[in-house]
Order: C-alpha cells, then structure tokens, then sequence
C-alpha cells in the first residue's frame, strides 16, 4: 500500500440515528445488529390507506431549545444536532472561538457541506396545508430557509462562522457521501483548513411513502418491522424509509497535527461517477459504480488488494443489491468483507452515505464490521463474504464505503487507519 503523504484526516464525528441519538449508540446498534424500524403511529397511515405502515425514526428527538427548534424545519434540526457532536469530538472549542477568544480554526479558512436528497419537504406540506385551510396570514415567515435545500447547510455554516464556503449537493441517496467527497477536494486543493461534512434527512411523510411504494421500492413487512429491511437476503423486498444526519470533521493533516488534534481515520481518496443508465434503477453489470470504487482506489494510491472491508451501499432492492457486488468485483476483486447498514438504519436517504461513513470508519479504526442485520439466506447471486449474524473481529489497512443515488449518481469514499 502506497503512503500518501499529506492528505485528509477525520477528527471529529457526529450523528443521530433509529438506532440512537448520537455516535456511540448508533454504533453499539449496528454492532448488535439491532434494527431501528418500528410501526409508524400516525394517522395519516389509516388516512390514506398506505400499503406501507413502518419506518426507521429517529431513535433520539433532537434535543433543542424550543424556540430553536420552530425556527428549522425537521432536516436541519437534525444536521445541527449531529453537527455540535462532531464539532465537539473534534475539540475545536467553542465556536467561533476558544474561551480565550482565538480561534481553532479561521472561518475564512473553514467550509461546511451538507447533502440532502430531499430537504424541507416537512415544511413544504406543512405550511402548504395551513395556506389553503387557514390562508396567507398563517404562513411562517421563515417557510423558505426551512425547506431550501440548501438550509441545513446554511444553518450549520451560521453557527460556525464558515466563510470558507457553505454548498448543498443534492445528489439523492449519494448527498451525504458526496459532501464528504466534496470537502476532500476542498482540503486536496488546499482551500480551506477544516470542512464540516455530511447529510441530513427527515422526510417520512405521507407522499414520500406513497411515491415510493408506486415505485415499488419499499419493503412490505408491516407485521414486522424489526424484520423488514433485509439486505442481500432472499426475502428481500425493498427499503425502509428512515431519518437522521451524519457529520465528519475532516482537515488538512498538516493543519490537524499543527492543533494536536486526535485523528480518528483518513479519507485517503474519492471517486465519482454516473450510470447514465436509468433515473431509478442501477446498471445491473454495475459498471458506472465499479467507476466511481476505481477512481477511489487510484486518488487513494490504493491497490486492489489492500481493501478488506466494503461497507455496501444495498438497500435490500432486488437488482440494486446484486449490481454492487459485481461491481465490487469488478473493481477490488472477490476478497474484501461486506456489511450492510440499511438492515439496522433502514435507508437514510441523503443522510444515508455520511452515516455509513461514519460506520466505516469505526470499523477501521476498532476492527470491527458490524454484521448486516436480518441476513438469514444470502441471495445466491452474491458470491462475496457478507458478514451476518455477530460483528466480525478483523484488521483493516483499507475499506471502502459506497453510495448510489437515484439518476445513476455514484460515490465511494475510501478510508485507512490514522
């Protein structure tokens, strides 16, 4: 394995979860194999007679002060409690400055990118149906920041005085990943010293269920949710919707040494591509996918052979699952470890790539792989070791973490030891 000399390093980590309200919890989950799906209490559930009646919510509300709280829609609320978490792991002191009023890190010299597939969609319904039942008066004042896309980033680049940069990629179920993928550009190019990465999402709603059960995409195990979100099994059915955030804090080396800042893992390289195949379904030879792993591996100054672990991005779709292990073949070989989140998180949507990043990570940094939960009969066109059943003890110089997005949007992040 190549050294790669100065690059990107990842010290601070933040998030909340169905499986829990911040990193530690979210992590012991996903090593238990723990699943955070559960019946959705809702009326609108009867109301419009969905056929799909769960969802992986947050495991934690965010834990806000009131008045905060009514001025963010759902999606940012989240981003900022996730955010405080890895700003706080990263101990860059209280923002905008240190108790003795200087700065860990310049704002000019600092960027904050936050994905989101969807955005203030909550805000969006919401203060829709108190215009046409109650009229104009009625309309918050703040409807637009609340569901821009763009808000979550926004609000997170106010609360640190990031003046570096603040963008929103929208790039589906890829945001999040491709945020993280953003920020390493940024710092590569030597922009900024520090970048506040990830994704948020919050959007279980009454259309959003629908949509994607006429796409038929989601999984229908209403009389058992812990059971429903099944990656890589034969009785798999579609994903869970779920919410929640994730959020890195990555910085140059140079800059996280000069700090003595502790580093948790680095971002050794990215990569990015397009299907260009199908606004929904993936390539099934996975070819634009073993893209984006390659250009990973090669900005990494990786081989092939150094990566032991992919944490997958499968949904437990029928043909999504597949494509990806082909194109983890094509592109590593057949002898890296597999996991599979979605089976514990359910699907996360623009938050579902910085949360599994996340995930990836921890595994590198405590050799473990947590296992892919409700894997009980492994689909027999998966030919790769997934792990099931209890996380798997292991040492990793490399591991890559994937995400894919409806438009045929790809990207892989890949992660060694600090």
């Amino acid at each position: 394995m190549s050294s790669t000399g100065q690059g990107v390093v990842v010290t601070g980590m933040g998030a909340t979860t169905p499986l829990g309200g911040d990193v530690a919890t979210t992590w012991d989950g996903l090593l238990a194999g723990r699943s955070g799906v559960s019946k959705l209490e809702k009326d609108w559930v009867d109301t419009f007679e969905l056929p799909v009646k769960i969802a992986a919510q947050l495991a934690e509300e965010p834990d806000l002060k009131r008045v905060e709280a009514r001025r963010l829609d759902r999606s940012e609320q989240t981003a900022i409690v996730a955010a405080r978490e890895a700003w706080a792991h990263a101990d860059l002191g209280d923002y905008p400055s240190t108790e003795d009023g200087s700065p860990k890190v310049d704002g000019l010299r600092l960027a904050v990118i936050i994905g989101t597939g969807i955005g203030g969609a909550l805000t969006l319904l919401g203060q829709d149906d108190l215009l046409e039942q109650q009229g104009l008066r009625k309309v918050a004042v703040l409807t637009i920041p609340m569901l821009m896309p763009n808000g979550p980033a926004a609000h997170v680049g106010l609360e640190f005085g990031a003046a570096a940069g603040v963008h929103a990629p929208v790039s589906a179920c890829a945001s999040g990943a491709e945020a993280i993928a953003w920020g390493w550009r940024m710092l590569m190019a030597d922009e900024v010293d520090v970048v506040v990465a990830g994704g948020t999402e919050a959007c279980i709603a009454p259309i959003t269920l629908a949509g994607f059960s006429q796409a038929r995409t989601m999984a229908l195990r209403n009389d058992e949710p812990e059971r429903a979100s099944r990656p890589f099994d034969t009785g798999r059915n579609g994903f869970v919707l779920g919410e929640g955030a994730g959020i890195v804090v990555l910085e140059r080396e140079e800059f996280a040494k000069g700090r003595g800042a502790t580093v948790h893992g680095r971002l050794a390289g990215i990569g990015t591509s397009a299907d260009a195949y199908h606004i929904t379904a993936p390539d099934p030879e996975g070819t634009g996918q073993s893209r984006a792993v390659a250009a990973a591996l090669r900005t990494a100054r990786l081989d092939p052979a150094d990566v032991g672990h992919v944490n997958c991005h499968a949904t437990a779709t029928s043909v999504g699952d597949v494509a990806e292990t082909v194109a983890v073949k094509k592109a590593i070989g057949d002898h890296p470890v597999l996991t599979a989140p979605k089976g514990s998180l359910g699907h996360l949507l623009g938050a579902a790539g910085a949360v599994e990043a996340i995930a990836t990570i921890l595994s590198v940094r405590e050799g473990l792989i947590p296992p892919t939960a409700n894997l009980e009969e492994l689909d027999p066109d998966v030919t790769l070791d997934v792990v099931a059943g209890e996380a798997r003890k292991t040492s990793l110089d490399a591991a890559i973490s994937d995400s894919f997005g409806f438009g045929g949007h790809n990207v892989c992040l890949a992660f060694t030891p600090a």
